[in-house]
C-alpha cells in the first residue's frame, strides 16, 4: 500500500528519515499548491528529482549549471530533442562539451537542490510508491540521506528567518538612492546579477522570483543580502493602493448597544 498524506501533518525530514532508515525504494510524488516535485530512492538513497518549475531534461540542467552556453543549448534543443539523458550524456562527453564528471556534478547539485527546495513546502499532498524507479533513460545516482537531512533542517531554519526580514513578495525592490558603492564594481554571482536587471519599483518581488526560475528560498536569500549591503530597499509597488487603515467599528446601531456588546467581550474574556 502506497504511503499518502499531507507535509502540513508528515514534514518531509520525517518522510526522509523513514525512507533512509527503512533503505526503501520507490518514488515520492509531491503536489503543492503551485508546484509539483518527484523524487526517487534507491535503497534508502537519493537517486532522482526533478521539478515541474523547471526544464529537467539534462540539457538544460548542465545550462542553468553553466556546464554550456545557451548557444551550445539550442544547438542541442535543435538536433537531439528526442534523444534520452542517457544517450544526450554520451553524445556530449564524445563531442568534448562536457565531462562525465561535470554531468554527475551538475546532476547531483539539481537532485539536492530540488529536494532542499521540499523542506520549504508549508503544505503538499504526497504519495510514496514502492519499488517505482525513474524512467530507464533518465540517468539515476546515489546520494546519501544523511547531509540532506542536516541541510535541509538548517535551510529551513534559515528560511523563517528570512521570511522575518522580508514578510511578502508581494511587495517591490528599488535601488538605494545614496547606495554608498557603483553596483557595477560590486562581486555578484550570475543569479544575483538576473535578480539586480529586473529590479523596478514596478515588478512585485514574486514576478521576479518567476521570472528569474529561482525558488523562494534562494530568492530571498540574494533579496536579504542586496538589503544588508546597502544596495535595495523594499517598497510598496508602484500603481498598488496601500491597504486601507481605517478602523473598523463595531457592527452595532447604537453608542448604548456597543457598550453593552464590549462589556460582554470583556466578561467572556475573563471567564476563559
Amino acid at each position: 500500500m502506497a504511503l499518502k498524506g499531507n507535509l502540513r501533518d508528515f514534514s518531509f525530514s520525517q518522510l526522509l528519515n523513514l525512507i533512509s532508515l527503512a533503505k526503501k525504494t520507490g518514488t515520492l510524488q509531491v503536489h503543492g499548491l503551485d508546484k509539483d516535485a518527484l523524487i526517487s530512492f534507491d535503497e534508502g538513497k537519493l537517486s532522482y528529482a526533478q521539478n515541474s518549475r523547471h526544464d529537467n531534461g539534462l540539457a538544460a540542467i548542465l545550462l542553468r549549471k553553466d556546464k554550456l552556453t545557451d548557444k551550445q543549448y539550442q544547438v542541442i534543443k535543435d538536433r537531439a530533442e528526442n534523444i534520452g539523458d542517457k544517450e544526450l550524456g554520451l553524445m556530449l562527453i564524445n563531442s568534448n562539451y562536457v565531462t562525465q564528471d561535470e554531468i554527475l556534478a551538475s546532476l547531483k547539485q539539481e537532485f539536492v537542490s530540488t529536494a532542499n527546495d521540499l523542506f520549504t513546502w508549508a503544505e503538499g499532498i504526497f504519495q510514496f510508491e514502492n519499488n517505482v524507479k525513474p524512467a530507464p533513460d533518465k540517468i539515476s545516482l546515489l546520494i546519501s540521506l544523511e547531509n540532506i537531512i542536516i541541510e535541509g533542517s538548517r535551510q529551513l531554519q534559515e528560511m523563517e528567518r528570512l521570511e522575518d526580514e522580508i514578510p511578502s513578495l508581494d511587495m517591490a525592490l528599488k535601488f538605494t538612492e545614496n547606495p554608498g558603492t557603483n553596483i557595477r564594481n560590486v562581486n555578484l554571482s550570475v543569479k544575483e546579477w538576473r535578480v539586480v536587471s529586473f529590479i523596478n519599483p514596478k515588478n512585485s518581488m514574486h514576478q521576479i522570483a518567476r521570472t528569474t526560475k529561482l525558488n523562494e528560498f534562494e530568492f530571498r536569500r540574494i533579496v536579504y543580502s542586496l538589503i544588508q549591503a546597502g544596495l535595495v530597499e523594499i517598497v510598496r509597488p508602484e500603481g498598488i493602493e496601500p491597504p486601507s487603515s481605517k478602523i473598523p467599528t463595531l457592527p452595532v446601531k447604537s453608542s448604548k448597544e456597543q457598550k453593552s456588546l464590549v462589556n460582554r467581550l470583556i466578561t467572556r474574556i475573563r471567564s476563559l
